[in-house]
């Protein structure tokens, strides 16, 4: 059974020192592909160094909306650099947010760095991965006016209506799922997912965050990780998800590891009524398929 992780952050200052540990580890466990999504100017060569040495990385490049505010003049022609220079790279992680995080970051100055973003994920028909919190009206707005997406497009972490899956999936859109999906009331996340067509599912980890809500005992952590000083200000509860409340009464030092895929894929295949191996190689496919890009050369 092999496991796709569409979307994490293992260049995390919290977990980069443990990387080589964290991704044999989940390489030993079936995970064999792991999209690696930056979130800044400050760790672009860090996802770009990763991938260098894990051929089972696929690098992604982008200015995630909590930091937009942090970014330099050049930040555009720098981002162009990175693809130009990585062609085996997918763009993000990219976004809206109007959540507790979000709104400390103004708006306008989203859509517009958001909107730049997504032009150049078409002009290289590459995929984006995209962070969405409240905002799923405005991102549906902007990917009508730019969409459709055929080179497609992650929506991470999914947590939206079932309503809108159809009109998403219509513009190309991919629906991942995390530990977050834990969270959500057990009605509400089995409707949504079955608007998601089968070709349109993904798995992700979101490591190190999205720790799935379980048993801390039952969980795998990465041992000996905290958060650096400047980020224990930062509650959990304000991560880049919706409602998750939960997961605040976890210690702040409970960090996600990239296997707990496995708690994603077993809570996902009990909505959706299929076996774990069967979902395992329904979203393995789907994401070889949306990464196998003419550079990227996707393994099956």
């Amino acid at each position: 059974m092999k496991l796709f992780d569409a979307h994490c952050h293992l260049q995390d200052p919290r977990i980069f020192d443990k990387a080589p540990q964290l991704i044999a580890a989940a390489v030993d466990s079936g995970v064999v592909r792991f999209a690696v999504n930056g979130v800044s100017e400050k760790d672009w060569h860090l996802v770009k160094q990763i991938s260098e040495s894990y051929p089972c990385v696929i690098p992604c490049f982008g200015l995630h909306p909590w930091y937009v505010v942090e970014r330099t003049p050049n930040w555009l022609n720098t981002l162009k650099q990175f693809f130009e220079a990585t062609p085996s790279a997918a763009v993000g992680e990219i976004g809206l947010d109007k959540g507790s995080q979000g709104k400390k970051v103004d708006f306008t100055d989203q859509v517009n760095v958001f909107r730049q973003q997504l032009e150049i994920a078409k002009e290289l028909k590459r995929p984006a991965s995209i962070h969405c919190v409240r905002a799923f009206g405005d991102l549906l707005q902007i990917m009508k006016s730019l969409g459709p997406f055929p080179a497609g497009v992650i929506l991470h972490s999914y947590l939206g209506s079932a309503e809108m899956v159809p009109e998403f999936a219509n513009l190309g859109a991919y629906f991942s799922f995390s530990g977050f999906l834990m969270s959500m009331k057990v009605h509400k996340a089995k409707r949504m997912l079955k608007m998601v067509p089968s070709e349109r599912i993904l798995l992700e980890t979101d490591a190190p965050d999205a720790l799935p809500k379980s048993e801390l005992d039952s969980a795998h952590l990465v041992e000996g990780a905290s958060l650096p000083e400047e980020l224990q200000s930062i509650e959990i509860s304000s991560a880049p998800f919706a409602g998750a409340r939960d997961v605040s009464t976890f210690p702040k030092e409970a960090l996600n590891h990239p296997e707990n895929i496995h708690k994603v894929l077993i809570f996902v295949a009990s909505l959706v009524e299929m076996t774990k191996e069967e979902l395992a190689e329904v979203t393995y496919q789907n994401a070889v398929r949306l990464f196998s890009y003419d550079t990227c050369g996707g393994q099956s």
